[in-house]
């Protein structure tokens, strides 16, 4: 509102003379300001006359340029109001013309072009399609549910899970299960490896834009080049992506033994490095052509291959071989008795297995592989597995200026699982400090669990310590399985506390109680509230002589006489108690007593 030099209301605001049809006025008067019916002249002498003259002129002005800045502005104003409606409207119809999404993958195909295939920023990157990196996404997303999370994984496929390829996959009676990957647990049920279907993620593309956010899996990429300090990426095809916090679960490759690595390229080509689903595939096709197949590893990758392949030696006539550096299977773990035992089960599931074999060299002879190994043996066979360990990917290290542990190997971490401010690393790549056992680096599938679970909780801001003592377990056939706990070394002295086993006692029988295979899911994080040995509670467990069968029982590991380790033989729904043995750190004088804590004694 304006007001002239009388005070009027600017109500008396009216044109100087009629607008001409169909435009409006250009010059605003005020009525208070009317000129005088006499004619205004001057002789160019100052006097009154001139004064008033110059007074009338200012005013006039300035109310004349008031009027058009208003006129101005308002029709600016009404102009872009009209653009606006007109632009809302056709982005109205052109909605409702098209056809609805059916499902997520459909989103961001009506406007090809419209949006890129990779975003360039997410909230959370996270490196690696493995098990750490799935369990760190539904960690993410349980904290914040509007969370937009992006996995870049090197591998073809979703995440799934990898203890099946090498344990329930190869006793399936399904014959299209290379195709299916589904299998069943020793209960009987049925499940898939792959922990979601694809409707379970968001397309790559759509995650800056869905509702609510959503996990994307960007497959069959890798990320070769990280800066820090820009908090950016660069994926094998040139495409850089920036995040606000990153998550490193790159996991490890299969080892090679020298000797291999020397001998060329048609050895190479029948060479199986066990890792992928694609060296599953391989490995089940091969085992269906060829005579023969060496497994070179004695651990738990190898002597479960072992007894899958094994199974099949005896209704196909394949010849499985299983050869090693240590005394029997599983010698690095198992003290030399059970180690010896378990290498005598194993050889009932039809394998020759060789122990004390070291590997000279590998050549081709005819269309077999040759064998020699340091003793002067050979062995001749068509194809050739290694499972010799597990090498961590820290080739991001470099270019990210991030500390690589010496003697573990592995991305050095915090206790909160960090390598930098924003930046986490779990899983096999995670090499952290153990406040019970000190520095370590674990490998295996509850650790990537826990590990990844906790670093998406971080990522989130729960700032909570890594304190969690990880489980692993290996099953020989449905029949003999063992879980552990801690450091289980054989280096380290150990008691053996064992008793006759019942129908009760096998990994099928545990699986059919927790309604899991994977029995870390239902035994993950779980702890006893209370440990406590009362000597004389129950009777002794009857240990079994040299050459007897180790049914059940309980191995303790010892380190300054203080238990460090534990292998839960035969004993499943149990690890709540070992956890909380290891986490108390006592001395124990009588460990049979500790034992009767696992009731391996109940028939």
């Amino acid at each position: 509102m304006f007001r002239c030099g009388a005070g009027a209301l600017a109500g008396a605001l009216r044109p100087l003379s009629p607008a001409p049809r169909g435009r409006a006025a250009a010059v605003l008067q005020c009525h208070h300001l009317r000129c005088p019916s006499r004619s205004l002249t001057s002789s160019g002498v100052p006097g009154k006359a001139g004064s008033n003259l110059l007074l009338y002129l200012i005013v006039g002005g300035t109310v004349t340029g008031t009027g058009a800045y208003v006129y101005k502005t308002l029709r600016e104003n009404k102009e872009r109001f009209t653009s606006r409606v007109t632009t809302i409207t056709t982005r109205s119809q052109e909605k409702e013309s098209s056809p609805p999404d059916t499902d997520a993958a459909a989103q961001g195909k009506a406007a090809p072009g419209a949006q890129p295939e990779v975003p360039s920023h997410v909230p959370f990157l996270l490196i690696g399609g493995g098990t750490a990196a799935f369990a760190a996404a539904r960690s993410i997303r349980a904290r914040d549910p509007g969370a937009r999370v992006l996995i870049v994984s090197e591998d073809p496929a979703l995440p799934y899970m990898r203890p099946p390829l090498s344990k329930e996959l190869w006793f399936s009676d399904d014959p299209n299960v290379t195709e299916t990957l589904r299998f069943r647990q020793w209960n009987g049920k049925e499940r898939s490896i792959y922990f979601q279907p694809p409707s379970f993620y968001v397309p790559v593309r759509d995650l800056p834009y869905v509702e609510n956010g959503g996990v994307a899996v960007l497959c069959g990429k890798k990320v070769v080049h990280m800066d820090v300090r820009g908090s950016t990426v660069k994926l094998s095809d040139g495409t850089q992506i920036s995040y606000d916090k990153c998550l490193i679960a790159t996991g490890g490759s299969p080892r090679n033994l020298p000797a291999i690595e020397r001998a060329g390229k048609d050895v190479q080509q029948r060479l199986t490095l066990f890792r992928k689903i694609e060296d599953y595939k391989k490995l089940e096709k091969i085992s269906r052509e060829v005579k023969s197949i060496t497994i070179i590893g004695g651990g738990f990758l190898g002597s479960e291959l072992a007894c899958a392949l094994g199974r099949r030696a005896r209704s196909r006539g394949l010849e499985v071989i299983q050869l090693f550096p240590e005394n029997g299977n599983m010698g690095k773990v198992l003290p030399e008795y059970l180690s010896n035992w378990t290498t005598e089960k194993v050889r009932r599931e039809g394998v020759n297995v060789m122990p004390n074999a070291v590997v000279k060299s590998v050549s081709v002879s005819g269309k077999r592989l040759v064998i020699k190994l340091k003793d002067g043996r050979k062995v001749e066979t068509d194809h050739i597995v290694a499972a010799v360990g597990l090498e961590p990917n820290v080739e991001l290290a470099k270019s990210a200026g991030l500390e690589v542990d010496s003697d573990f190997g592995g991305f050095r971490v915090n206790a909160e699982l960090q390598a930098r401010s924003n930046i986490w690393v779990a899983g096999d790549a995670a090499c952290f400090y153990d406040i019970k056992l000190g520095r370590r680096r674990v490998e295996h599938h509850d650790h990537a669990v826990v590990s990844g679970r906790l670093a998406g909780e971080n990522m989130t801001g729960a700032a909570k310590p890594y304190w969690h003592q990880s489980m692993f377990w290996s099953d020989l056939g449905p029949n003999v399985g063992y879980e552990a706990i801690g450091l289980v070394d054989s280096s380290l002295p150990t008691v053996g506390v064992f008793a006759k086993a019942t129908a009760k006692d096998t990994p099928k029988s545990a699986t059919e109680q927790s309604g899991t295979g994977i029995r870390s899911e239902s035994e993950t994080e779980a702890e006893a509230s209370e440990v406590h040995v009362s000597p004389g509670s129950s009777p002794a467990p009857q240990v079994p002589k040299q050459g007897e069968d180790y049914g059940k029982g309980v191995i303790f590991y010892l380190r300054d006489k203080v238990v460090v380790g534990i292998v839960l033989w035969n004993i499943f729904n149990r690890m709540p108690i070992a956890r909380k043995i290891i986490k108390d750190g006592e001395e124990h004088e009588d460990l049979n007593e500790v034992a009767k804590l696992f009731n391996i004694h109940e028939d």
